[in-house]
Protein backbone atom coordinates (compact mmCIF):
# COMPACT_ATOMS: atom_id res chain seq x y z
CA UNK A 1 0.00 0.00 0.00
CA UNK A 2 1.12 3.61 -1.32
CA UNK A 3 0.83 6.49 1.44
CA UNK A 4 1.39 9.86 1.26
CA UNK A 5 0.12 12.62 3.55
CA UNK A 6 -0.20 15.96 2.80
CA UNK A 7 -1.80 18.93 5.47
CA UNK A 8 -4.70 20.45 4.64
CA UNK A 9 -7.02 22.80 6.50
CA UNK A 10 -7.99 21.00 9.53
CA UNK A 11 -7.20 17.55 8.05
CA UNK A 12 -5.38 15.65 5.55
CA UNK A 13 -5.62 13.76 3.04
CA UNK A 14 -3.56 9.55 2.55
CA UNK A 15 -2.98 8.16 -0.84
CA UNK A 16 -3.72 4.59 -1.20
CA UNK A 17 -4.89 2.01 -3.53
CA UNK A 18 -8.43 1.90 -2.96
CA UNK A 19 -10.09 -1.48 -4.72
CA UNK A 20 -7.55 -3.61 -6.88
CA UNK A 21 -8.26 -5.39 -9.83
CA UNK A 22 -9.22 -8.41 -8.90
CA UNK A 23 -8.93 -8.32 -5.37
CA UNK A 24 -11.86 -10.11 -3.70
CA UNK A 25 -14.81 -8.46 -2.21
CA UNK A 26 -14.59 -8.49 1.60
CA UNK A 27 -18.19 -8.34 3.31
CA UNK A 28 -18.37 -7.20 7.17
CA UNK A 29 -21.77 -9.26 7.96
CA UNK A 30 -23.40 -6.60 10.28
CA UNK A 31 -25.94 -9.07 11.86
CA UNK A 32 -27.20 -10.82 8.69
CA UNK A 33 -25.49 -12.37 5.84
CA UNK A 34 -24.73 -10.74 2.63
CA UNK A 35 -27.00 -12.08 0.39
CA UNK A 36 -29.75 -10.73 3.34
CA UNK A 37 -27.59 -7.04 3.48
CA UNK A 38 -28.10 -6.88 -0.69
CA UNK A 39 -31.69 -7.74 -0.55
CA UNK A 40 -32.52 -4.71 2.23
CA UNK A 41 -30.55 -2.58 0.17
CA UNK A 42 -32.19 -3.35 -3.20
CA UNK A 43 -35.88 -3.22 -1.25
CA UNK A 44 -34.92 -0.09 0.40
CA UNK A 45 -33.06 1.24 -2.73
CA UNK A 46 -36.11 0.83 -4.78
CA UNK A 47 -38.69 2.80 -3.00
CA UNK A 48 -36.52 6.01 -2.46
CA UNK A 49 -37.68 7.66 -6.13
CA UNK A 50 -41.15 6.19 -7.01
CA UNK A 51 -42.85 8.64 -4.86
CA UNK A 52 -41.18 11.46 -6.71
CA UNK A 53 -41.06 9.99 -10.08
CA UNK A 54 -44.96 9.97 -10.60
CA UNK A 55 -45.05 13.31 -9.54
CA UNK A 56 -43.97 14.66 -13.42
CA UNK A 57 -46.07 12.72 -15.68
CA UNK A 58 -49.33 13.53 -13.78
CA UNK A 59 -48.41 17.13 -12.87
CA UNK A 60 -50.46 18.78 -15.36
CA UNK A 61 -53.86 16.55 -13.97
CA UNK A 62 -53.02 17.71 -10.66
CA UNK A 63 -52.93 21.37 -11.80
CA UNK A 64 -56.91 20.55 -13.81
CA UNK A 65 -57.94 18.83 -10.68
CA UNK A 66 -56.72 20.90 -7.76
CA UNK A 67 -56.40 24.11 -9.47
CA UNK A 68 -52.85 25.11 -8.44
CA UNK A 69 -51.22 27.74 -10.46
CA UNK A 70 -47.72 27.03 -12.25
CA UNK A 71 -45.67 28.38 -10.14
CA UNK A 72 -47.23 26.11 -7.26
CA UNK A 73 -46.64 22.90 -9.80
CA UNK A 74 -43.17 24.17 -9.72
CA UNK A 75 -43.00 24.45 -6.36
CA UNK A 76 -44.48 20.68 -5.75
CA UNK A 77 -41.62 19.66 -8.16
CA UNK A 78 -39.07 21.14 -6.62
CA UNK A 79 -39.98 20.87 -3.01
CA UNK A 80 -38.37 17.17 -2.77
CA UNK A 81 -35.22 18.41 -3.89
CA UNK A 82 -35.10 20.71 -1.42
CA UNK A 83 -35.49 18.72 0.73
CA UNK A 84 -32.47 16.91 -0.19
CA UNK A 85 -30.38 19.53 0.52
CA UNK A 86 -32.04 21.18 3.87
CA UNK A 87 -32.60 17.59 6.20
CA UNK A 88 -29.06 15.90 4.98
CA UNK A 89 -27.16 17.65 7.90
CA UNK A 90 -29.51 16.40 10.13
CA UNK A 91 -28.91 12.33 9.39
CA UNK A 92 -25.85 12.00 10.77
CA UNK A 93 -26.91 13.35 14.17
CA UNK A 94 -29.59 10.88 13.96
CA UNK A 95 -27.42 8.36 13.65
CA UNK A 96 -25.48 9.08 16.80
CA UNK A 97 -28.56 8.90 19.07
CA UNK A 98 -29.86 5.99 17.15
CA UNK A 99 -28.24 2.76 15.57
CA UNK A 100 -28.23 3.85 11.91
CA UNK A 101 -30.20 0.69 10.10
CA UNK A 102 -32.88 1.81 12.90
CA UNK A 103 -33.30 5.70 11.30
CA UNK A 104 -33.65 4.31 8.09
CA UNK A 105 -36.54 2.44 9.76
CA UNK A 106 -38.35 4.77 10.95
CA UNK A 107 -37.47 7.18 7.67
CA UNK A 108 -39.75 4.52 5.45
CA UNK A 109 -42.51 4.51 8.36
CA UNK A 110 -42.63 8.32 7.59
CA UNK A 111 -42.16 7.88 3.46
CA UNK A 112 -44.75 5.42 4.07
CA UNK A 113 -46.82 8.00 5.53
CA UNK A 114 -45.84 10.70 3.77
CA UNK A 115 -47.57 8.64 0.38
CA UNK A 116 -50.81 8.11 2.44
CA UNK A 117 -51.03 11.82 3.53
CA UNK A 118 -50.26 12.86 0.18
CA UNK A 119 -53.54 10.83 -1.28
CA UNK A 120 -55.64 12.60 0.93
CA UNK A 121 -58.24 15.20 -0.72
CA UNK A 122 -56.99 19.06 -0.68
CA UNK A 123 -54.21 21.07 -1.38
CA UNK A 124 -52.67 20.86 1.91
CA UNK A 125 -52.03 16.72 2.49
CA UNK A 126 -50.82 17.28 -1.14
CA UNK A 127 -48.00 19.52 -0.54
CA UNK A 128 -47.29 17.97 3.33
CA UNK A 129 -46.59 14.74 2.21
CA UNK A 130 -44.48 15.73 -0.28
CA UNK A 131 -42.09 17.55 2.13
CA UNK A 132 -42.66 14.42 4.78
CA UNK A 133 -41.73 12.44 1.38
CA UNK A 134 -38.64 14.39 0.43
CA UNK A 135 -37.58 14.36 4.08
CA UNK A 136 -37.79 10.58 4.64
CA UNK A 137 -35.60 9.83 1.54
CA UNK A 138 -32.94 12.97 2.43
CA UNK A 139 -32.24 11.04 5.50
CA UNK A 140 -31.93 7.81 4.22
CA UNK A 141 -29.90 8.58 1.18
CA UNK A 142 -27.18 10.17 3.60
CA UNK A 143 -27.33 7.29 5.82
CA UNK A 144 -26.88 4.55 2.95
CA UNK A 145 -23.46 5.34 2.07
CA UNK A 146 -21.93 5.13 5.45
CA UNK A 147 -24.07 1.35 6.22
CA UNK A 148 -22.49 0.44 2.48
CA UNK A 149 -18.64 1.51 3.71
CA UNK A 150 -19.70 -0.46 7.13
CA UNK A 151 -21.65 -3.73 5.70
CA UNK A 152 -19.01 -4.16 2.71
CA UNK A 153 -15.75 -2.32 3.25
CA UNK A 154 -14.18 -4.00 0.46
CA UNK A 155 -16.39 -3.47 -2.29
CA UNK A 156 -18.33 -0.24 -1.29
CA UNK A 157 -17.76 1.21 -4.58
CA UNK A 158 -19.51 -1.98 -6.23
CA UNK A 159 -22.50 -2.11 -3.83
CA UNK A 160 -22.70 1.59 -4.46
CA UNK A 161 -23.05 0.87 -8.33
CA UNK A 162 -26.06 -1.65 -7.03
CA UNK A 163 -27.86 0.78 -4.87
CA UNK A 164 -27.48 3.29 -7.62
CA UNK A 165 -29.15 1.37 -10.56
CA UNK A 166 -31.79 0.37 -7.50
CA UNK A 167 -32.66 3.88 -7.38
CA UNK A 168 -32.75 4.32 -11.40
CA UNK A 169 -34.95 0.67 -11.39
CA UNK A 170 -37.79 2.61 -9.27
CA UNK A 171 -37.64 5.85 -10.97
CA UNK A 172 -38.02 4.36 -14.62
CA UNK A 173 -40.87 1.96 -13.34
CA UNK A 174 -42.95 4.51 -11.76
CA UNK A 175 -42.94 6.51 -14.29
CA UNK A 176 -43.59 4.14 -16.89
CA UNK A 177 -46.80 2.93 -15.15
CA UNK A 178 -47.46 6.63 -13.58
CA UNK A 179 -50.03 7.37 -16.58
CA UNK A 180 -51.64 3.63 -16.85
CA UNK A 181 -52.23 3.32 -13.62
CA UNK A 182 -53.81 6.58 -13.28
CA UNK A 183 -55.96 5.32 -16.07
CA UNK A 184 -56.77 2.16 -14.22
CA UNK A 185 -57.61 3.52 -10.99
CA UNK A 186 -59.44 6.28 -12.02
CA UNK A 187 -57.68 8.96 -9.82
CA UNK A 188 -53.67 9.88 -9.92
CA UNK A 189 -53.99 10.23 -5.63
CA UNK A 190 -54.26 6.27 -6.12
CA UNK A 191 -52.03 5.84 -8.63
CA UNK A 192 -49.56 7.84 -6.27
CA UNK A 193 -50.93 5.59 -3.33
CA UNK A 194 -49.99 2.81 -5.47
CA UNK A 195 -46.35 2.87 -4.29
CA UNK A 196 -46.92 2.39 -0.33
CA UNK A 197 -47.29 -0.56 -0.99
CA UNK A 198 -43.25 -1.86 -1.71
CA UNK A 199 -42.85 0.67 1.46
CA UNK A 200 -45.18 -1.63 3.46
CA UNK A 201 -43.55 -4.62 2.50
CA UNK A 202 -39.99 -2.75 3.67
CA UNK A 203 -41.47 -1.98 7.33
CA UNK A 204 -43.18 -5.85 7.48
CA UNK A 205 -40.13 -7.47 6.81
CA UNK A 206 -37.73 -5.21 9.27
CA UNK A 207 -40.48 -5.84 11.96
CA UNK A 208 -40.45 -9.40 11.66
CA UNK A 209 -36.32 -9.56 11.33
CA UNK A 210 -36.06 -7.34 14.68
CA UNK A 211 -38.51 -9.83 16.11
CA UNK A 212 -36.40 -12.77 15.70
CA UNK A 213 -33.31 -11.36 16.32
CA UNK A 214 -35.02 -9.97 19.63
CA UNK A 215 -34.38 -13.21 21.96
CA UNK A 216 -30.36 -12.91 20.61
CA UNK A 217 -28.15 -11.74 23.93
CA UNK A 218 -26.21 -10.19 21.40
CA UNK A 219 -27.78 -9.16 18.36
CA UNK A 220 -25.02 -7.25 16.33
CA UNK A 221 -26.17 -3.39 15.32
CA UNK A 222 -24.57 -1.26 12.68
CA UNK A 223 -23.23 1.36 14.83
CA UNK A 224 -21.63 4.84 13.34
CA UNK A 225 -19.48 6.01 16.04
CA UNK A 226 -18.09 9.23 17.07
CA UNK A 227 -18.79 12.64 15.05
CA UNK A 228 -16.42 12.92 11.78
CA UNK A 229 -15.78 16.84 12.12
CA UNK A 230 -13.99 18.95 10.33
CA UNK A 231 -15.41 18.47 6.74
CA UNK A 232 -15.99 22.01 6.01
CA UNK A 233 -12.35 23.13 6.39
CA UNK A 234 -11.31 20.10 3.71
CA UNK A 235 -10.61 20.73 0.55
CA UNK A 236 -11.14 17.25 -0.72
CA UNK A 237 -14.44 17.36 0.71
CA UNK A 238 -15.41 20.20 -0.83
CA UNK A 239 -14.27 18.81 -4.28
CA UNK A 240 -16.38 15.67 -4.11
CA UNK A 241 -19.71 17.96 -2.88
CA UNK A 242 -18.87 20.22 -5.92
CA UNK A 243 -18.72 17.42 -8.13
CA UNK A 244 -21.83 16.11 -6.88
CA UNK A 245 -23.92 18.48 -7.22
CA UNK A 246 -22.62 19.81 -10.60
CA UNK A 247 -23.23 17.00 -11.69
CA UNK A 248 -26.90 16.41 -10.05
CA UNK A 249 -27.33 19.97 -11.95
CA UNK A 250 -27.00 18.93 -15.40
CA UNK A 251 -29.49 15.60 -14.72
CA UNK A 252 -32.45 18.30 -13.40
CA UNK A 253 -32.24 19.86 -16.09
CA UNK A 254 -32.32 17.51 -18.44
CA UNK A 255 -35.42 15.94 -16.04
CA UNK A 256 -37.37 19.27 -16.23
CA UNK A 257 -36.72 20.31 -19.71
CA UNK A 258 -35.72 18.08 -22.35
CA UNK A 259 -38.83 17.20 -23.60
CA UNK A 260 -40.12 20.84 -23.87
CA UNK A 261 -36.73 21.44 -25.50
CA UNK A 262 -37.27 18.37 -27.94
CA UNK A 263 -41.22 19.86 -28.55
CA UNK A 264 -39.84 23.28 -29.48
CA UNK A 265 -37.58 21.73 -32.29
CA UNK A 266 -41.02 20.23 -33.62
CA UNK A 267 -40.64 16.40 -32.07
CA UNK A 268 -44.23 15.25 -30.78
CA UNK A 269 -44.88 15.28 -27.13
CA UNK A 270 -45.49 11.73 -27.47
CA UNK A 271 -42.08 10.88 -28.71
CA UNK A 272 -40.13 13.42 -26.48
CA UNK A 273 -41.11 11.57 -23.40
CA UNK A 274 -40.24 8.47 -24.59
CA UNK A 275 -36.64 10.33 -25.35
CA UNK A 276 -36.73 11.14 -21.85
CA UNK A 277 -37.40 7.64 -20.55
CA UNK A 278 -35.09 6.16 -22.92
CA UNK A 279 -32.41 8.30 -21.25
CA UNK A 280 -33.28 7.12 -18.12
CA UNK A 281 -33.51 3.68 -18.98
CA UNK A 282 -29.99 3.89 -20.53
CA UNK A 283 -28.35 5.37 -17.28
CA UNK A 284 -29.06 2.12 -15.81
CA UNK A 285 -27.03 0.13 -17.63
CA UNK A 286 -23.68 2.82 -16.21
CA UNK A 287 -25.36 3.48 -12.97
CA UNK A 288 -24.06 -0.40 -12.10
CA UNK A 289 -21.34 -0.69 -14.09
CA UNK A 290 -19.87 3.04 -13.82
CA UNK A 291 -18.57 2.45 -9.94
CA UNK A 292 -16.96 -0.66 -10.94
CA UNK A 293 -14.69 0.26 -14.16
CA UNK A 294 -13.95 3.82 -12.33
CA UNK A 295 -11.96 0.95 -9.81
CA UNK A 296 -10.11 -0.64 -12.52
CA UNK A 297 -7.91 2.30 -12.67
CA UNK A 298 -5.51 4.02 -10.26
CA UNK A 299 -8.54 6.52 -9.55
CA UNK A 300 -11.02 7.66 -11.20
CA UNK A 301 -10.95 11.45 -13.23
CA UNK A 302 -10.38 9.37 -16.30
CA UNK A 303 -13.96 7.63 -16.19
CA UNK A 304 -15.36 10.85 -14.81
CA UNK A 305 -14.02 12.85 -17.88
CA UNK A 306 -14.79 10.77 -20.31
CA UNK A 307 -18.52 10.14 -18.49
CA UNK A 308 -19.08 14.09 -19.02
CA UNK A 309 -18.38 14.37 -22.41
CA UNK A 310 -21.06 11.80 -23.28
CA UNK A 311 -23.17 13.99 -20.72
CA UNK A 312 -22.35 17.05 -23.08
CA UNK A 313 -21.96 15.59 -26.62
CA UNK A 314 -25.99 13.80 -25.76
CA UNK A 315 -27.38 16.98 -24.70
CA UNK A 316 -25.99 19.26 -27.69
CA UNK A 317 -27.01 15.98 -29.86
CA UNK A 318 -30.85 16.23 -28.57
CA UNK A 319 -30.56 20.41 -28.78
CA UNK A 320 -29.22 20.39 -32.55
CA UNK A 321 -28.72 16.77 -34.21
CA UNK A 322 -31.04 15.66 -36.78
CA UNK A 323 -34.29 13.96 -35.60
CA UNK A 324 -33.23 10.88 -37.13
CA UNK A 325 -30.82 10.60 -34.62
CA UNK A 326 -32.03 11.68 -31.44
CA UNK A 327 -32.30 8.41 -30.37
CA UNK A 328 -28.91 7.72 -30.42
CA UNK A 329 -28.09 11.62 -28.67
CA UNK A 330 -30.98 10.30 -26.09
CA UNK A 331 -28.79 7.20 -24.87
CA UNK A 332 -25.61 8.49 -24.91
CA UNK A 333 -27.01 11.23 -22.57
CA UNK A 334 -28.40 8.97 -20.61
CA UNK A 335 -25.33 6.66 -20.22
CA UNK A 336 -23.00 9.59 -19.57
CA UNK A 337 -25.42 11.13 -16.61
CA UNK A 338 -26.36 7.28 -15.02
CA UNK A 339 -22.20 6.94 -15.21
CA UNK A 340 -21.77 10.35 -13.43
CA UNK A 341 -24.48 9.80 -10.60
CA UNK A 342 -22.87 6.48 -9.62
CA UNK A 343 -19.45 7.63 -9.39
CA UNK A 344 -20.78 10.57 -7.46
CA UNK A 345 -22.38 8.33 -4.76
CA UNK A 346 -19.23 6.12 -5.14
CA UNK A 347 -16.93 8.84 -4.04
CA UNK A 348 -18.52 9.19 -1.04
CA UNK A 349 -17.23 5.40 0.28
CA UNK A 350 -13.85 5.72 -1.89
CA UNK A 351 -12.92 9.01 0.05
CA UNK A 352 -14.06 7.97 3.28
CA UNK A 353 -11.67 5.76 5.67
CA UNK A 354 -14.57 4.44 7.37
CA UNK A 355 -18.15 4.56 7.75
CA UNK A 356 -18.44 7.33 10.21
CA UNK A 357 -16.41 9.61 7.46
CA UNK A 358 -18.91 8.62 4.94
CA UNK A 359 -22.09 9.07 6.72
CA UNK A 360 -20.62 12.92 7.49
CA UNK A 361 -19.20 13.43 4.09
CA UNK A 362 -22.69 12.48 2.44
CA UNK A 363 -24.47 14.43 4.71
CA UNK A 364 -22.02 17.26 3.24
CA UNK A 365 -22.67 16.03 -0.05
CA UNK A 366 -26.30 16.03 0.07
CA UNK A 367 -26.76 19.15 1.05
CA UNK A 368 -24.66 21.22 -1.29
CA UNK A 369 -25.16 19.12 -3.94
CA UNK A 370 -29.11 19.36 -3.80
CA UNK A 371 -29.15 23.30 -3.04
CA UNK A 372 -27.09 23.67 -6.23
CA UNK A 373 -29.17 20.77 -8.36
CA UNK A 374 -32.67 22.47 -6.84
CA UNK A 375 -31.26 25.61 -8.15
CA UNK A 376 -30.54 24.60 -11.71
CA UNK A 377 -34.04 23.89 -13.68
CA UNK A 378 -35.27 27.63 -12.47
CA UNK A 379 -32.14 29.19 -14.42
CA UNK A 380 -32.62 27.02 -16.97
CA UNK A 381 -35.81 27.93 -16.97
CA UNK A 382 -35.15 31.86 -16.67
CA UNK A 383 -32.33 31.51 -19.44
CA UNK A 384 -35.13 29.95 -21.65
CA UNK A 385 -37.13 33.07 -21.09
CA UNK A 386 -35.30 35.20 -21.78
CA UNK A 387 -33.54 34.30 -24.61
CA UNK A 388 -36.53 33.10 -26.22
CA UNK A 389 -34.57 29.87 -27.26
CA UNK A 390 -32.41 26.80 -25.71
CA UNK A 391 -28.91 28.33 -27.07
CA UNK A 392 -28.08 30.13 -23.96
CA UNK A 393 -29.45 26.98 -21.47
CA UNK A 394 -27.06 24.80 -24.25
CA UNK A 395 -24.07 26.90 -23.40
CA UNK A 396 -24.82 26.88 -19.65
CA UNK A 397 -25.29 23.35 -19.50
CA UNK A 398 -21.58 23.06 -21.26
CA UNK A 399 -20.09 25.25 -18.63
CA UNK A 400 -21.64 23.69 -15.61
CA UNK A 401 -20.17 20.13 -16.74
CA UNK A 402 -16.97 21.58 -16.79
CA UNK A 403 -16.88 23.04 -14.10
CA UNK A 404 -17.98 19.71 -12.64
CA UNK A 405 -14.78 18.18 -14.62
CA UNK A 406 -12.75 20.94 -12.74
CA UNK A 407 -14.14 19.52 -9.45
CA UNK A 408 -13.62 15.95 -10.31
CA UNK A 409 -10.37 16.89 -10.58
CA UNK A 410 -9.72 17.05 -6.96
CA UNK A 411 -12.49 14.81 -6.03
CA UNK A 412 -11.34 11.81 -8.60
CA UNK A 413 -7.85 11.73 -7.42
CA UNK A 414 -6.52 8.32 -5.51
CA UNK A 415 -6.82 10.03 -2.15
CA UNK A 416 -8.99 9.46 1.25
CA UNK A 417 -10.09 11.92 3.89
CA UNK A 418 -7.84 11.50 6.89
CA UNK A 419 -9.17 13.98 9.33
CA UNK A 420 -7.60 15.31 12.62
Amino acid sequence: MRERSASGPRGTVIERDEVKPGKPVGVQAVGAPPWLLLLALFMVGINLRPALATVAPLLETIRAETGISVAAAGALSTLPVLCFGLFAPLAPRLARLLPPERVVFWCIVALLGGIGLRSLPGIAPLFAGTLIIGAAISLTMTLLPGLIKLCFPGGAASITGFYTATLGIGAALASAVAIPLKDLTGSWRMAQAVWAAPAALVIIAAAVAYWRRAGRRKAAQAVLPRRAGGLLGNALAWQVALYSGLQSALAYCVFAWLPTMLVDRGVRPALAGFLLSLSIGAQLVTSLTGPWLATRSKDQRSAIYILLGMTILGFLGCLYGPHAALWLAAVVLGLGQGGTFSIANALIVLRSPDANVAASLSGMTQCIGYTIAAAAPLGAGLLHAASNDWNAVGLAFVLCAIASAVAAAGAGRNLQIALR
